[in-house]
């Protein structure tokens, strides 16, 4: 429910202030998952806004396990709104590469104790071929169980690369989440997560923008914080096949 009511808050462009969105669904079929089922299936609604004060990203998955009885579903987003310097003092900050100083956070939520807040700077960078850079570095506040242990530091750079390819073009985009300095019940560990993505919709009917088939590739080593052992493996190299319509 609680991702439900985000959904449509971010959707809703009635709020003064937005100057753009964009929405997206996507389909992801892997295996070779660790901690959870091997074979996953995952729906994906994703925004993306510009506001006044900044931006604005939000996610949540829905993912079914394939082969396990009883409860086989969960789910996980991230509310991620980050307050431009530059849009709220109405000056051009931008120095070398760097384009817009930015407050970052997140909070993330999901099944069981997955309560978490993040805060801290962030940065728009102008950097050749691509055609959006930032990156934000994190402070962690848990605010699950105590098993979430450990306040400590991310850092996430998140990119789009596009290239044309005849009348369509070929998107590379993803984000990495690399948490560090940590080893209490919720370990350091690095998130890899690329996107590479043909753009059908020309070749369909469809302007472009809109329809994309690709892969997704999921590094993560030491999932969700738990130390990969002889006795449990968590680290996690999977590539999903990807379907993913924008309106």
């Amino acid at each position: 429910m609680r991702a439900l009511l985000l959904a449509g808050l971010v959707a809703t462009p009635a709020f003064a202030g937005l100057q753009w969105q964009d929405n997206s669904l996507s389909y992801l079929y892997g295996q070779n998952f660790k901690v959870n089922a091997d074979t996953q299936q995952t729906l994906t609604f994703e925004h993306v806004s510009g506001w006044d004060f900044g931006d604005l990203f939000f996610f949540t998955d829905g993912t079914r396990f394939n082969g396990v009885q009883g409860d086989n579903t969960t789910y996980y987003g991230e509310f991620s709104p980050r307050f431009s310097a530059g849009k709220l003092s109405g000056k051009d900050l931008s120095f070398g590469v760097v384009s817009d100083l930015l407050l970052a956070t997140t909070y993330e939520f999901g099944e069981g104790d997955v309560n978490t807040l993040l805060v801290g700077p962030g940065f728009d960078l102008k950097l050749p071929g691509f055609d959006f850079f930032q990156l934000n570095f994190y402070k962690r506040l848990p605010r699950g169980s105590k098993n979430r242990d450990g306040e400590t530091f991310q850092i996430t750079p998140a990119w789009k690369m596009s290239f044309p390819v005849g009348d369509s073009q070929v998107v590379f985009d993803g984000f990495i989440d690399w948490v560090v300095d940590n080893d209490g019940s919720y370990h350091a560990n690095l998130h890899i997560n690329p996107q590479l993505k043909y753009d059908l919709g020309p070749a369909v009917g469809l302007a472009k923008n809109k329809l994309f088939v690709g892969i997704e590739y999921d590094y993560w080593k030491n999932r969700f914080g738990i130390k990969d052992t002889d006795a449990f493996r968590t680290d996690q190299s999977v590539t999903n096949l990807l379907v993913k319509y924008h309106f």
